[in-house]
């Protein structure tokens, strides 16, 4: 009798599966389909709102539900207003293409940034200088407001408001992790509790809260950090000369760095333009070898009133990226001296790597949140950032002395890099990616 029900039972199995293939579907503790997404970023600032825009525009994740957690309201911009915001950033080459991918870069195109072509870095205590430019003039990054990126990326969520939602003045309090994390894939969801008391659950949680980051602090990753104990000053500047305004230009002194970054033309006319284009090609028949010649910065006639900001630098990074289901990105990740002027671009970088696993992981039909593909973004990443870390963090250090034998070290340095040519275009590739 047994052995009948034995045969009955694996007949109704057998048949059950010559009707097709069947999905096993798990449901949580108080999940509902509204509560429950495959991504959710948490932080909708410039790195977390690309993020999303960067998976709401992916073909894999047609089918994927995504969540912009946001603390602050909505911003705005109606119209850009006639004077310049004092939060800008510099766009690398590698970051427009990636804001390209998803359409945002138009709606900058269209609005106001600044390319710049040229940078001369020189030191303070010694004749040394080190110019980075390009024969055919390249651009080789563009200055770009904040509220003006971040109004482009408002735009393409609202293009794919049907795979993105996004809760504005939501925060999260609390999260609930996979217990314990580990390697297995087959890990619970994450839980969040918002502030507002609702639950959400995901597959993958994407920290992208910044410096301070809630998330990262909540699912305990070590942050390697350090105060620089020295501040940055913004603000805008008014030059005295009419100029074609595309060098960057920037002076190490003792006490930290000097910038001045190109932010609009200067009575730029047509005339200009055209006698810029010949002097170049006269310099360029009449010495075509690749020698830099110093150039002086222009001089500053007035500071634009109330435009100037103050913000404490230092230095951050995550011991890890990823733990099962989370990744980090932007600041939430690593923090980064300005001086090089790659912070937003090292989050723009994480973004593209992450989303380059995500989407072969959606295509495959790979959970989201598991570790074979979130390793390899951590690695890909680490590389890069680490590398780029140090270099910036010995640059500021080197810097910051006038001991002699320092000062003579770094002046030969300057020298060597800037008559090694293969060098420097390296150095200009590693920073426009």
């Amino acid at each position: 009798m047994a052995a009948q029900l034995a045969r009955v039972r694996w007949g109704a199995v057998f048949a059950a599966a010559q009707k097709g293939p069947r999905v096993s579907c798990r449901r949580w503790a108080g999940a509902s389909a509204d509560n429950v997404y495959d991504v959710v970023v948490s932080g909708g600032g410039l790195v977390g709102a690309a993020m999303a825009c960067a998976l709401g525009h992916d073909i894999h994740f047609c089918d994927k539900k995504i969540l912009l957690l946001e603390a602050g309201p909505k911003k705005v911009l109606e119209k850009l207003p006639e004077t310049y915001s004092n939060r800008v950033s510099s766009i690398s080459p590698g970051s427009a293409t990636l804001l390209s991918s998803f359409g945002a870069w138009d709606h900058i195109c269209n609005m106001r940034y600044r390319a710049f072509r040229r940078m001369q870095v020189w030191d303070a205590c010694s004749e040394a200088l080190i110019m980075f430019d390009k024969d055919n003039l390249d651009d080789m990054g563009y200055i770009v407001e904040n509220d003006v990126i971040m109004h482009a990326l408002t735009k393409q969520l609202e293009a794919v408001s049907d795979q993105v939602t996004v809760l504005y003045k939501s925060k999260a309090v609390s999260y609930t992790w996979p217990y314990p994390f580990s390697m297995a894939d087959s890990s619970p969801w994450v839980h969040i509790t918002l502030g507002d008391g609702r639950t959400l659950q995901t597959k993958l949680l994407i920290g992208a809260d910044g410096h301070n980051s809630g998330v990262r602090q909540a699912a305990g990753i070590r942050n390697v950090s350090w105060n620089y104990d020295q501040s940055a000053v913004v603000a805008t500047l008014h030059l005295s000369e009419a100029t074609e305004n595309n060098v960057a230009w920037q002076r190490f002194l003792p006490s930290g760095p000097i910038a001045l970054l190109p932010w609009s033309d200067v009575n730029h006319t047509d005339f200009i333009d055209s006698a810029g284009s010949m002097l170049q090609s006269a310099v360029a028949f009449l010495k075509p070898t690749r020698v830099s010649a110093r150039q002086l910065p222009p001089s500053v006639a007035r500071v634009d009133a109330k435009s100037r900001v103050l913000f404490p630098l230092g230095l951050g990074h995550a011991a890890e990226y990823v733990r099962p289901r989370l990744a980090l990105i932007g600041d939430a990740a690593h923090r980064v001296h300005p001086l090089a002027g790659q912070g937003v671009n090292m989050g723009f970088g994480d973004i593209s790597t992450l989303l380059h696993h995500l989407s072969t992981a959606a295509f495959n039909g790979k959970d989201l949140g598991s570790m074979s593909h979130l390793t390899s973004y951590e690695t890909d990443r680490q590389r890069h950032n680490t590398a780029l870390l140090a270099a910036t963090d010995l640059l500021k250090r080197l810097y910051s002395t006038r001991a002699t034998p320092v000062v003579l070290l770094r002046t030969w340095g300057l020298q060597a890099t800037n008559a090694v040519s293969p060098l420097k275009e390296q150095i200009m590739a590693f920073a426009s990616k």
